[in-house]
């Protein structure tokens, strides 16, 4: 007798689905304990579009995408402390976005609170920014490393970890920027950046009306760390 759908071995059963996943443009969440998904996969629910530029952010195939014509900053509803967060991310030739950290709804995240900076690395426009300005940084505040992101067009893994005052950003396996807030003695980053040492507010997704795209995102909500 052929064996059925239900003699398959688990580990087989289960590459499959995550194939078809995978084809199908839906990213599969990995066993993470302790992590909650910031999105369903079909809706905004959770998140306020705060200056929504042209079309805002969309959902499209299981993606949120900050399409070309839009914009805006996305946040979550709550707000967050200290946390890890982990995400895909996508942009286009010459796209440009940012991560919004412990920020608040009104202002600008990159200087009233943090942004990690989203950026398309290789685009030619770019070539001539400041250190603190590539994807990863800590806006002009923690300058990363370079050469973890793909070229355009490709999925990325990060990880952002905020426990206190000590900020990590991993970029497809690759520790780019590891910094502790307290040690930024700079009078003039301190003065362009009055919301650095915010310990809490939202996550948000900063558009600046170029194509990125996010999906499998999640948090995993950490205890209260005593600054050093």
């Amino acid at each position: 007798m052929t064996p059925g759908i239900c003699n398959t071995p688990r580990w087989l059963a289960a590459l499959v689905l995550a194939c078809a996943a995978l084809f199908s443009g839906v990213a599969v969440a990995e066993d993470e304990p302790g992590f909650e998904s910031l999105f369903d996969g079909k809706t905004l629910d959770g998140w306020r579009l705060v200056g929504k530029q042209g079309e805002g952010y969309v959902v499209k195939d299981g993606v949120i995408v900050c399409p070309a014509t839009g914009g805006g900053n996305l946040f979550t509803e709550k707000e967050y402390s200290n946390f890890i967060l982990r995400f895909e991310y996508r942009v286009s030739p010459g796209g440009n976005n940012g991560i919004g950290l412990r920020s608040a709804f009104e202002g600008n995240p990159a200087f009233d609170a943090m942004e990690s900076q989203v950026l398309d690395d290789y685009a030619p426009q770019y070539a001539k920014l400041l250190p603190g300005q590539y994807h990863g940084s800590i806006y002009k505040v923690f300058a990363a490393k370079r050469g973890a992101p793909k070229k355009a067009g490709e999925w990325n893994t990060e990880e952002i970890v905020c426990d206190g005052p000590h900020i990590k950003v991993t970029v497809n396996g690759q520790l780019t920027v590891e910094g502790n807030i307290n040690d930024v003695k700079d009078e003039a980053i301190l003065k362009e950046h009055p919301g650095l040492k915010r310990t809490t507010g939202h996550i948000g997704f900063l558009g600046h009306g170029t194509l990125v795209e996010f999906r499998n995102i999640r948090v995993k909500t950490l205890p209260d760390t005593a600054e050093k």
